[in-house]
């Protein structure tokens, strides 16, 4: 079951959902449209490691937009910061990001109860497409929990995206122990 715009507003005004910067234009039907934010970043080195810390490279996407180029590999993020206290949100691409080729997550696209902070997108392309702060990139939608959460993902402690800035985050996979 995934909440409706009613719902959405409900769970906003108890506190369990919150978007900021929050615009009633960007409630659907049954989902929330993110924008995308002005930061976007690049790994620094060409081959990177599982089991290392790779290192990324910001930039700022200009006024007249960013090309993203296909064999390229782009960190974005969402402009919305955003709580889910009582909810799975998934973020999925807008069919309008889809048909001009641009895929926003590889495989992070599901959130945890309890996670707080700008979502990280992993952004490719099929052909060149240029891009632009505030575009709408994606859309939250939100599923019910059944069961009760001994533990939402801001409170545990090896998290290691609680929080996220308004900036990509790299891969913290060095983090786990394999």
């Amino acid at each position: 079951m995934i909440l409706s715009d009613e719902r959405i507003l409900e769970e906003i005004d108890k506190g369990t959902i919150k978007i900021e910067p929050y615009d009633r234009e960007s409630l659907g039907s049954n989902s929330y449209d993110v924008h995308l934010g002005k930061w976007l970043a690049t790994y620094t080195d060409a081959v990177l490691d599982a089991k290392k810390h790779n290192t990324i490279e910001y930039f700022e996407i200009p006024e007249d937009g960013f090309v993203l180029e296909p064999q390229h590999f782009y960190l974005g993020v969402t402009d919305e910061y955003t709580e889910t206290h009582a909810h799975v949100p998934f973020l999925e691409g807008k069919s309008s990001t889809g048909r001009l080729g641009i895929d926003i997550h590889a495989t992070a696209g599901k959130g945890d109860v309890g996670f707080c902070g700008n979502w990280t997108l992993e952004i490719s392309c099929k052909q060149p497409v240029r891009i632009y702060k505030g575009m709408p990139i994606g859309q939250l939608i939100y599923f019910p929990v059944e069961g009760d959460v001994q533990v939402k993902y801001n409170n545990k402690t090896n998290a290691k995206y609680s929080g996220q800035p308004n900036k990509p985050i790299e891969s913290m996979m060095w983090k786990n122990s394999f």
